[in-house]
């Protein structure tokens, strides 16, 4: 064994061997127990980011241990590599999406076995593949054979510059979130899966998810939405078309005082003929963002459409107010307002002189005063005619009951949740496979015609859809009549290709979108990626699970049995404001830095110039920010079980890890510190025997103590916690108490040995590189990789004495080492005894004595 640490050395070497045996491949059928891992795939943007490397080294860590545990590891890799940047990134550099992409693929490839990473690259994937995507096509044919794919003409967000639809969620103060191109309301024809058909179950399943956070299912629950209600009707005089509304408080409809609708729906449109104040309004809000927490924020505006609705109960005459709150995408795109007991329609009712009516009253008779704001709660109603002195359960009913004998509403359940849109107007995914005859309608592409793959030679300038644009895809035979016909030149949303990644590992074949093995590994048993994913991923991949069980072709009900969801890296921004107000950012390697005893910066000057440049705020690491790290120059520095290491140690997985130069340089100094270890004992000779434990001194039994104490703790924090801090805090401490222990007898070497032994298996999953080479000079011949996760010897835990405080009042005044089988008798006359004690009670009277078991003894006096 070399005396200095070679980690580049090392690694490349471990890494070979690891290639070479194929030890990552997993095989179906082992009488093992099988344990599928699996981390969020990332897409190919050309270099790994210390997000990707804290998220893979989780997983990693995670996988390796469970291996260590005696089961049947799978734990693969592969690109989520269709999107919208590899069609930017091709216009910007003169590159094909697909080169770019492949070439970003094997950069980053590299990367991740560089960190070590034990992925079984035998079943590596890309979805960009036409093998991947084919089935994924297929599938599309079954669903709507199955009447769960539509298509329909709906309002979308449209960005002109990228000519692509956007989600609400990414458009952020009424630009795009790519390109901050105005985004325009825009009706297109989209195909939708229908997933509100799978909301109930969705919803339902969340029970069977006990390894998932409360977090992330309470997010789930939230966006699918369900909601007991009251659907009704509000007449149009003259008109055969009523304004349809729903409800979950219909106990206030007698409260109502006006009718709000989107700017899109029919009532608004009509309004604004003619009207030129009403239709400049209606294209404000075509303009406008329209996300959830923009929806939230914004000012609440409307204009009187001068229609009136009439109360389906009342008889009276209600306005109808077209308002920018009301979307006509969520619900019947119309609300009844009830200002007296909503807070968004009392703003907007006192910013418009509405009349505000109070039905609703504290059930206990108490005051509550509308003059000031809405009373939101529950009570008893009143000004409700023959609905006075309900409560609200009676009141539902009750209403309910004469609407729907009066033939004006129904009891209606209803989900928050909206079917999932799921075509795109680009190039780089899925083509459609969809053909579309004008004599023979919308038909399926035939089965043997997919993969309807992509064309290379298309021309990406952003100006229009490549594919509509190409010059031969659209042209195609009808399947049925075979007169000319075009294909559909939309391709799928990315959410599609990365809702089952997990299955296709699991069973990949040419024949079949899943072979039998599927079920052999699914469902994943533990999940790892990051937060932001909670909702729209993974919940559109437990859709997809369901689907794919329906067909018959996996057999499970849920897709990941466990989910871990890690913390964002943050890190220091540093920036200097120029003339024209813009901010210019450094990265830490650009500037000079000035800390506190703390280690908190105070001042920072560029390296360039030495002009001051001011410390921003912690954020998360982005290109944007210049704060990032790039992980290939760590792991050129100090190898990639350093960078492993510090990710791990710096903060729990489910926090956010605050970068820290110096926390680096820490982690390679504690594996140098076991590497001397281990070396020194090399050094001093062969162990001439195992641990004899009839014959152990107290310092050996201490020793072997806390070695199986900090075992128990690091093999809970793995399995169980999932806190890779704690169990890598309690081995420094176990390698600090062995460099002090001194014993170069027989037995101390063994017992040195054995503690060596253990130390390096359990922070195999860790540090694999380092800990494989110290396990072979250790004088093992297998690999780390596949030996077992050390025992605890019980017996080592067992203490002959114990130590124990001994207070006088509370105050600490002595420590005593206690026979562990000591009675309380004799632990109160060694206490009594002790000299320390003896000088703090004398001339005193002893009220009682207080003893905690192993713990402490209180003289009160």
């Amino acid at each position: 064994m070399e005396e200095n640490y070679k980690p580049l050395d090392i690694e490349q070497a471990v890494q070979q061997d690891w290639e070479m045996t194929g030890i990552f491949n997993a095989v179906e059928g082992s009488e093992k127990e099988k344990f599928y891992c699996l981390s969020m795939f990332p897409y190919p943007s050309g270099k790994l980011h210390m997000g990707h490397v804290r998220n893979y080294t989780i997983g990693d860590v995670i996988s390796r241990f469970q291996r260590m545990q005696g089961k049947n590891v799978m734990q693969p890799m592969g690109w989520d590599a269709f999107g919208l940047p590899a069609e930017n990134a091709a216009m910007q550099n003169n590159v094909h999406p697909a080169d770019w992409t492949y070439s970003n693929i094997e950069y980053m490839r590299d990367q991740l076995k560089r960190l070590g990473f034990g992925y079984d690259w035998s079943r590596e994937l890309a979805t960009c593949d036409p093998e991947y995507y084919r089935w994924e096509q297929w599938f599309f044919l079954k669903l709507l054979e199955k009447d769960l794919v539509y298509k329909k003409v709906s309002p979308v967000n449209w960005c002109p510059n990228d000519k692509t639809v956007l989600a609400n969620e990414q458009v952020i103060e009424g630009g795009c979130w790519r390109c901050d191109t105005p985004v325009e309301k825009k009706e297109i024809s989209q195909w939708f899966l229908k997933i509100t058909a799978y909301a109930d179950e969705l919803l339902k399943d969340l029970d069977q998810l006990e390894g998932w956070t409360d977090q992330v299912r309470t997010m789930q629950a939230n966006w699918i939405g369900r909601s007991e209600g009251l659907e009704m009707d509000f007449s149009v005089p003259g008109s055969e078309q009523p304004i349809r509304i729903y409800t979950t408080r219909p106990d206030t409809l007698m409260g109502v005082t006006y009718v709000a609708v989107a700017a899109e729906h029919p009532v608004a449109i009509k309004a604004a003929e003619g009207n030129a104040d009403i239709g400049a309004f209606l294209e404000e809000c075509k303009v406008m963002e329209t996300s959830e927490a923009a929806m939230e924020t914004m000012e609440k505006r409307g204009v009187d459409s001068g229609v009136k609705v009439i109360h389906p109960i009342t008889g009276e005459q209600v306005p109808v107010w077209i308002a920018n709150f009301v979307l006509m995408s969520y619900g019947t795109g119309a609300v009844m307002s009830v200002p007296g007991h909503d807070q968004r329609d009392y703003e907007f009712a006192k910013k418009y002189g509405i009349p505000i009516k109070q039905v609703i009253f504290p059930a206990d008779g108490s005051d509550a005063d509308v003059s000031e704001q809405a009373f939101t709660e529950k009570g008893v109603l009143k000004n409700s005619a023959q609905f006075d002195n309900l409560e609200f359960a009676d009141a539902f009913n009750a209403i309910a009951d004469t609407l729907e004998k009066a033939g004006k509403g129904e009891r209606k359940t209803n989900f928050r949740l909206r079917d999932w849109g799921v075509s795109r107007q680009r190039y780089w995914g899925a083509p459609v496979p969809v053909i579309y005859c004008d004599d023979c309608g919308m038909l399926p592409a035939p089965e043997d015609s997919l993969p309807i793959e992509l064309p290379r030679d298309v021309v990406l300038d952003g100006s229009q859809s490549p594919l509509a644009a190409h010059p031969e895809f659209p042209h195609v035979a009808c399947p049925k009549c075979g007169k000319p016909a075009q294909r559909d030149t939309d391709t799928f949303d990315t959410f599609m290709e990365s809702s089952w990644y997990f299955a296709r590992y699991a069973g990949a074949s040419d024949k079949a979108m899943l072979s039998g093995e599927a079920n052999y590994w699914l469902p994943v048993d533990h999940y790892i990626g990051g937060i932001e994913h909670a909702i729209l991923h993974l919940l559109y991949a437990r859709f997809y699970n369901k689907l794919l069980r329906d067909e018959g072709l996996i057999n499970t009900d849920e897709p990941f049995k466990n989910l871990l969801t890690q913390g964002m890296v943050i890190a220091e921004t540093f920036f200097q404001i120029d003339e024209n107000g813009h901010k210019r950012y450094f990265n830490q390697t650009q500037v000079d830095v000035e800390r506190d005893a703390k280690g908190k910066i105070i001042a920072a000057k560029s390296l360039e110039d030495g002009s001051e440049v001011t410390v921003g705020p912690v954020e998360k690491m982005s290109k944007s920010k210049n704060n990032g790290v790039d992980p290939q120059t760590l792991i050129d520095k100090y190898g990639a079980d350093t960078v492993r290491l510090y990710t791990m140690f710096t903060s729990p997985p489910d926090q956010s890890l605050e970068w820290n130069d110096a926390g680096v340089e820490g982690a390679l100094r504690f594996i140098k510190r076991l590497w001397r270890q281990v070396y020194l004992h090399l050094q001093a000779g062969d162990v001439a025997a195992a641990v004899d434990t009839a014959t152990l001194t107290d310092a050996q039994k201490g020793l072997r103590r806390q070695l199986y104490q900090t075992l128990s703790k690091v093999t809970d924090d793995i399995n169980r916690r999932h806190t890779f801090n704690t169990a890598i805090a309690a081995n420094m401490e176990l390698v600090n108490a062995l460099s002090k222990f001194d014993d170069d007898s027989d037995n101390g070497r063994a017992v040195r040995q054995e503690t060596l032994e253990t130390i390096v298996l359990m922070l195999s999953p860790i540090t694999p590189h380092v800990c494989q080479q110290l396990w072979a000079a250790l004088g093992h011949s297998s690999t780390v990789v596949i030996a077992d996760w050390p025992n605890i010897d019980e017996s080592a835990l067992q203490q002959d004495s114990i130590q124990m405080v001994v207070q006088v009042n509370g105050k600490l005044r002595s420590k005593l080492m206690i026979s562990a089988a000591a009675s309380k008798d004799d632990i109160e006359a060694a206490a009594l005894a002790d000299e320390a004690i003896q000088r703090n009670i004398e001339g005193k009277e002893i009220r009682k004595i207080i003893v905690v078991p192993k713990k402490l003894v209180n003289i009160v006096v």
